[in-house]
């Protein structure tokens, strides 16, 4: 498969219907717990309580919860933070203004190298922009290195002055400046 392929006809991006959080939570927890080098479900208890019940973060304002969906499958999806006061994150990322961003990006391992992420980024790109931010900021991980170098291909660039850690997991900041 193409990894670079941006869009493809059967899929559905948007946001995430009520009755679809409880699949996007059971994917992140999925994607999350297999990554080699990621903290286990044991070592991160409260991050994992997150990923599952992704949906409680709808009820913040500026906030998306967005999918990927074929016919009634979700094969993917992130949370989308129009205002970065809720991202939620360590470290400064927080206190960023005329800046949106996203976190908890997860495509179910079946779909992998189909564009699915690679859509969903640009899609939150394209709400930062109609939103009139000047910036996107992300984190990801060591064990994020797929997503990292596409974050990379997309422009993102590191920024240290966003890096934090997670209890003992090194976290590293990108933005995209728009």
């Amino acid at each position: 498969m193409d990894r670079e392929r941006a869009e493809r006809d059967d899929l559905d991006l948007r946001e995430a219907k009520p009755e679809e959080f409880a699949a996007l939570g059971q994917l992140m927890v999925k994607v999350y717990s297999s990554l080699e080098g990621f903290p286990s479900p044991d070592e991160q208890p409260r991050y994992y309580e997150l990923l599952a019940n992704i949906g409680t973060l709808t009820k913040k304002p500026s906030t998306k919860l967005l999918v990927a969906v074929t016919g009634d499958k979700v094969m993917g999806g992130l949370v989308y933070f129009a205002d970065m006061a809720q991202y939620g994150s360590g470290g400064t990322a927080t206190q960023e203004r005329a800046a949106s961003g996203f976190r908890f990006l997860a495509v179910d391992p079946d779909t992998r190298g189909m564009g699915i992420g690679k859509a969903l980024v640009k899609k939150c790109i394209a709400l930062a922009k109609s939103a009139g931010n000047k910036q996107v900021i992300i984190h990801t991980t060591n064990a994020m290195k797929v997503a990292w170098g596409m974050y990379e291909r997309l422009g993102f660039k590191r920024s240290l002055d966003l890096d934090f850690m997670q209890e003992q997991l090194q976290v590293y900041g990108f933005r995209l400046m728009l």
